[in-house]
């Protein structure tokens, strides 16, 4: 059997996931980009193939992306079986205009954002039929959001007085230098899980393909976790400035300093922060006039601040998050 991957766009644009093109290519299957569909080629009432036209991409200002042809001769390649992967798309032929749900110029209900609700008060979207593709996760989450709008509908309360979430922060410290999570930082990469043989796994389709960690390396696999919910919290108010914790971060990413626009003191950091995305964590003023900013994007999480700090100053502490329930008081 032999299999092909034809894509319109540059490889870099591929909607799959990295792993997904990491699968197709050890199962030594060619991924060709910059080739569009032209036609499929019949000969004798069967498929002998396809004609595809090389394109290029080209980008505007904003990153919006346009395919052209090259104008080299059509492409044509040798197929008796092609699978479609197009995606899917939203459609509402059994929703009459008599019901009062207005849709949008993109063929979607208009839903609130917040609660679900469409333009005929008891009928509530989500997922993908509310806001267009996205995840499993999502749509999972649009389910809980709009459960608790039922709900309040139900109980004739107002949609936007909703339930929030619960959250604590709790101590992680044991001993001086004991922590409830295991704080040591693995350099291991990620482990590839072990498979099938693939000549077994293209023989038997159902047959599982992924065999699972043994014990010892999934237990090497769950020591790589960097403990993202465990936080370090930083007391001004007993902070005595002795940059001990300056001193023993491994990735330079605790630093006392002036404080200043965000823009400027992103750039005179220890280490510079360059994800803008990430918030600074800056405290309160400090007795030197000083401030401690820290970069978030950087931290492992691995206690050293806190063991360090003769005040106490820093804290490692577990963050939970429980999110709201329809029903919930």
């Amino acid at each position: 059997m032999d299999v092909k991957v034809f894509v319109r766009s540059p490889r870099k644009d591929m909607k799959a996931s990295p792993w997904e093109i990491e699968d197709a290519e050890a199962e030594s299957i060619p991924i060709i980009d910059n080739h569009s569909p032209l036609e499929f080629v019949v000969k004798n009432g069967k498929l002998a193939g396809m004609l595809f036209d090389r394109v290029k991409a080209t980008y505007d200002d904003n990153g919006k992306r346009k395919l052209f042809s090259t104008g080299e001769p059509p492409v044509f390649v040798e197929c008796d079986l092609v699978l479609l992967a197009v995606g899917q798309q939203n459609a509402f032929p059994w929703i009459e205009d008599s019901t009062g749900i207005k849709m949008n110029d993109r063929g979607l209900p208009v839903v609130d954002k917040m609660t679900h609700q469409s333009t005929v008060p008891h009928v509530f979207f989500g997922g993908d039929a509310a806001f267009g593709p996205r995840n499993v996760i999502t749509a999972v989450a649009h389910g809980h959001a709009a459960a608790i709008s039922i709900d309040l509908f139900c109980r004739g309360r107002d949609l936007y007085d909703r339930p929030g979430p619960k959250t604590a922060l709790i101590e992680q410290k044991m001993d001086m230098h004991d922590w409830l999570y295991d704080s040591q930082v693995s350099e291991d990469r990620r482990f590839t899980v072990p498979t099938v043989d693939r000549v077994k796994s293209l023989q038997d389709r159902l047959l599982e393909v992924e065999l699972g960690y043994d014990r010892k390396k999934g237990h090497k696999e769950a020591m790589r976790c960097l403990n993202c919910d465990v936080q370090t919290v930083f007391d001004h108010s007993t902070c005595i400035e002795c940059d001990g914790c300056v001193d023993v971060c491994p990735v330079s990413c605790i630093n006392f300093t002036e404080n200043g626009e965000e823009e400027n003191l992103r750039g005179r950091l220890l280490a510079p922060a360059d994800n803008l995305d990430q918030p600074l964590y800056v405290s309160k003023e400090l007795p030197t006039g000083r401030v401690m900013v820290k970069d978030e994007n950087v931290c492992l999480h691995c206690g050293l601040c806190a063991e360090r700090c003769p005040t106490a100053s820093w804290e490692m502490k577990k963050y939970t998050y429980t999110s709201p329930m329809a029903g919930q008081k």
